[in-house]
């Protein structure tokens, strides 16, 4: 604890529960007066009380929040930039650094972001946002893995996925490929069984595809030896089961996400974006959070999700680069954002199509396309109206003619 001159004030480590959090409170109020309190609303005057914390979230952020104080929360990777100022030996230590988080938000609050605002319906949306986010990372890890599996000893399974018109995360392929197992397995595996498992997944054509697949599965391969097959076989097989755990766990998840995403009161606008539907939409949301301070313009909200380019400039050496240092959970949902609305805005198609014909590559202009509409929400938002495609791009094109 510091006071606005730098002088300590105390020092002490806490527990996480219920008795840390009132030993903090206890040693607050020691140095506080009637003065750092707003007598209209009983709580603390702004910035009275500054709290440096390295997380965001949090029973301790939020038990912070909710006294009252002014919370920031700093990136690790700041805190230890500003460690290298206090010391250059490399010592590092907890008391350390809660005298370096003490410094920040002493001297520098004004250049750190405070702990948003956010309503508690949009943080837990944010949790099953993420949840959901991950578990398709995973399903993608997964698929890789598996991918990789085969092709070392059994190529002539993704030979069968071409033929049947599967993806390999389809539960009908997952099934086949785990029937077939190995090249022996595969050979014997019957058209009967074959076309059942397609029947199951309710699939067109069935006979057919299953005389393509079954030609495909007993085509002459290169092969393993007879103990190299049988390994692989158990590392194929696990990866399928934990593939259709995790395929099987995505669609109440959706259907819990798209609920609580419909309830929120921005769920309008945000749906009204082109190419944001239920999912993809709870996930920005649930990034950008619904606190409507959080961003004071446009450019600040375009920063936090990353599709603002960054400078670098050095005498007479100037370089734009893409911003990686971001929130990629959001920069991966407005990636997608951009791709969908291709399809669905003519605007946005438009300046791609502008972008593309610069020489700019895809995902770079993708990223491009971002931005603007990360922008164009933002003045959505703001104005609490929904988008249109007329306002959101005939400046542009009305100056480019």
């Amino acid at each position: 604890m510091l006071d606005d001159t730098g002088r300590r004030l105390g020092r002490a480590r806490l527990g996480d529960g219920m008795a840390g959090m009132t030993r903090l409170h206890e040693m607050i109020a020691e140095h506080l007066d009637d003065a750092d309190v707003d007598p209209e609303t009983g709580m603390f005057a702004a910035g009275a009380v500054v709290v440096g914390i390295e997380t965001d979230r949090g029973p301790w952020v939020a038990a912070l929040v909710a006294a009252g104080y002014e919370v920031f929360a700093i990136n690790p990777l700041s805190a230890a930039r500003y460690r290298e100022r206090h010391s250059t030996s490399g010592a590092k230590s907890d008391p350390g650094d809660a005298h370096v988080l003490a410094e920040i938000v002493r001297l520098d609050r004004a250049h750190h972001r405070p702990v948003a605002g956010d309503s508690a319906q949009v943080e837990g949306l944010k949790m099953i946002a993420r949840t959901h986010q991950s578990l398709v990372w995973d399903r993608t890890r997964h698929a890789q893995r598996l991918r990789q599996a085969l092709r070392e000893y059994f190529p002539a399974a993704l030979d069968v996925i071409t033929a049947g018109r599967l993806e390999l995360t389809d539960p009908d392929a997952l099934e086949l490929i785990e029937r077939a197992g190995d090249p022996d397995r595969a050979a014997r595996l019957s058209r009967s069984k074959i076309a059942a498992i397609l029947k199951r997944a309710r699939r067109r054509d069935v006979e057919a595809r299953a005389e393509l697949i079954q030609t495909a599965l007993r085509a002459p391969a290169l092969r393993q030896p007879a103990a190299l097959e049988s390994a692989y076989a158990v590392v194929a097989g696990t990866q399928i089961r934990l593939l259709a755990g995790i395929i099987a766990q995505l669609p109440p998840l959706e259907a819990v996400l798209g609920e609580g995403f419909g309830r929120h009161p921005d769920a309008e606008i945000y749906t009204s974006q082109p190419g944001l539907g239920a999912i993809l939409g709870a996930r920005v949301l649930a990034e950008f959070g619904d606190d409507p301070h959080r961003y004071r313009d446009a450019k600040a909200r375009k920063n936090y999700a990353g599709t603002s380019p960054i400078t670098r400039a050095s005498g007479r050496r100037t370089v734009v680069l893409a911003r990686y240092a971001r929130n990629k959970r959001l920069g991966d949902a407005v990636h997608q954002w951009a791709f969908y609305a291709l399809t669905n805005s003519p605007g946005a198609r438009a300046y791609y199509d502008q972008l593309r014909a610069r020489k700019v590559g895809h995902h770079a202009a993708l990223r491009q396309l971002g931005n603007r509409l990360v922008g164009i929400l933002h003045g959505c938002l703001k104005t609490r109206t929904t988008y249109d495609e007329t306002t959101a791009w005939a400046h542009r094109f009305t100056a480019a003619a």
